[in-house]
């Protein structure tokens, strides 16, 4: 037999993928194109592409980009479980500060900001529940904690501990990475606590 006879190796095919595999797949294909093409290029035809699946293979999970979009975010985020004890108030909300940090520029969190940038409305507000859960709620949550172990520690006022004081974080690192396309270096953050935190948390208030 010569060597143009030879019969031709069957093409390799990938694995076929089922179940919480293949969701996975999907799901992290949501995540990158949304990190990288934004919502309003969104497809789930991209995402099939990226996931190297069928398009009903997607839409048999999901009916709509933005239960997709929803569900790829709730499964992406990080989780904020516990907070820093580095044994004062101020080595702990740095510490904080640069964990949200490399949450938000992750690739959930670019992909989370591209959503809240350029949805409608109507779309935010059905998010808004998921940005409470994952970031919000937790990162305020974790300042609460931080909070009261420097009022025993006799570092903070106890009038500090309260909801105003617990948003500021939030919303200062929402505000600045949004408006003014801040980054977040370690020297802004260390900034932001002892130019706003501290002052708001002294005993002495001053």
């Amino acid at each position: 037999m010569t060597a143009s006879s030879w019969p031709e190796a069957p093409a390799r095919t990938a694995p076929r993928r089922r179940g919480a595999v293949l969701e996975r797949a999907i799901l992290d294909a949501a995540l990158d194109q949304l990190s990288t093409v934004g919502w309003r290029d969104f497809t789930m035809e991209g995402v099939a592409a990226g996931a190297q699946t069928g398009k009903a293979a997607v839409y048999r999970r999901w009916s709509s980009k933005e239960d997709l979009v929803v569900d790829a975010l709730r499964a992406g985020l990080p989780s904020f479980q516990q907070a820093p004890n580095l044994g004062s108030v101020r080595e702990d909300l740095i510490a904080l500060c640069l964990r949200a940090r490399d949450a938000m520029f992750s690739r959930s969190g670019f992909a989370l900001r591209s959503v809240i940038h350029e949805c409608d409305t109507v779309q935010v507000e059905r998010l808004h529940v998921l940005i409470c859960e994952k970031l919000l709620a937790p990162t305020t949550g974790l300042l609460r904690e931080i909070v009261n172990r420097g009022i025993e520690r006799g570092e903070v006022r106890a009038s500090a501990a309260n909801d105003y004081v617990y948003d500021t974080i939030p919303a200062m690192m929402m505000y600045r990475t949004k408006m003014c396309d801040s980054e977040w270096s370690e020297r802004d953050v260390e900034e932001l606590v002892d130019r706003l935190m501290l002052p708001l948390l002294r005993p002495d208030g001053t």
